[in-house]
């Protein structure tokens, strides 16, 4: 497997997510949560659950798993080494969070679904979030957002006008962020079918009936679905499915989406760079750079555009439909 000694999160991060970093910093009330109050109430807590409730991978405990984990931390040049636990749970799905002493989790549910190969693509990834800051934006974010949803409580809704800013932007920038952690696990398995079958399986793999599943029929369904922009109501159906029109918003792309920007990566020149070790290096790994105000500003007027324009769309269309 490739390894990338020094290289910075700088070299394979997605442009988007770094877009739409700044337009969550930009949005008032996010600084509410300073980073102490976010160890003390959020990281410890959750870190004395883990130890408390799950396994704590090691050399004697799940070694087949720990070896594929200390692998991925050497190929990313990832130091601190986090934490990795195994938690009981059905669920096919995994985790990265923590700021001073990050940590990983994986489901028993996901260890049972994927091969050695797909699991090695997991760690991958979410090293990819620990390697770019994710993790203590995504803390962050989270007790901002708590914060502002008690401020609306307490003041009479007034602090809504903050949460819903806040709500938007966020859940912007997870689903961007996880364009760069794709490409992490690109880098390390250096296979791009291994790990689009891995985002296949995630989506709907089957113990039983997975030998039946097609990576190829998954590409195709790729294809199809970006076709499906093509119609602008679509596009708005996409944009509520992510922001809220199902009851909750969604932090993931669609695994065809991220099918899509993975393979555009794949094929593009920055790629091969750097499988041939011409990459940015580290100069202080591990912070989170704060952009620029104006930047920042820049971007989220940018977004607020396209929110404006997605507005006037389904004005239009529902005038269509109320006049035929």
């Amino acid at each position: 497997m490739p390894s990338y000694p020094g290289i910075s999160s700088d070299a394979f991060r997605h442009p988007l997510d770094q877009q739409a970093e700044e337009a969550l910093r930009s949005v008032p009330g996010f600084n509410l949560v300073a980073r102490k109050f976010v160890e003390f109430l959020y990281e410890r807590p959750q870190f004395i659950y883990l130890m408390g409730n799950s396994i704590q991978v090691g050399p004697r405990q799940y070694s087949t798993i720990y070896r594929l984990f200390r692998e991925c931390v050497r190929d990313l040049d990832v130091h601190p080494e986090p934490t990795l636990f195994v938690s009981q749970n059905p669920q096919v799905n995994s985790y990265a969070l923590g700021q001073d002493h990050p940590y990983i989790v994986l489901n028993t549910g996901l260890l049972d679904l994927l091969t050695e190969a797909e699991i090695r693509t997991v760690l991958a990834h979410e090293l990819g979030h620990i390697k770019c800051g994710h993790t203590i934006l995504i803390q962050m974010g989270i007790w901002v957002m708590q914060a502002a949803s008690f401020l609306g409580d307490v003041t009479f809704g007034i602090g809504n006008i903050i949460s819903s800013g806040l709500l938007y932007a966020f859940y912007e920038w997870r689903r961007k962020a996880e364009l760069s952690s794709d490409r992490a696990a690109l880098l390390v398995t250096d296979d791009l079918n291994i790990v689009m079958r891995t985002m296949m399986k995630l989506s709907g793999g089957s113990h039983q009936y997975g030998h039946e599943c097609s990576l190829d029929e998954f590409i195709r369904q790729s294809d199809s679905f970006q076709e499906l922009d093509q119609d602008s109501l679509n596009q708005i159906y996409k944009f509520l499915l992510y922001n809220g029109g199902n009851g909750s918003f969604l932090s993931h792309p669609f695994p065809v989406e991220r099918v899509r920007y993975l393979r555009d990566w794949a094929n593009s020149d920055e790629y091969r760079q750097i499988q041939q070790g011409n990459y940015q290096r580290v100069t202080q790994e591990g912070s989170v750079d704060v952009p620029s105000q104006t930047a920042a500003e820049n971007e989220a007027e940018r977004l607020r555009h396209q929110l404006e324009e997605l507005q006037r769309e389904i004005d239009r269309i529902k005038s269509q439909s109320n006049n035929p």
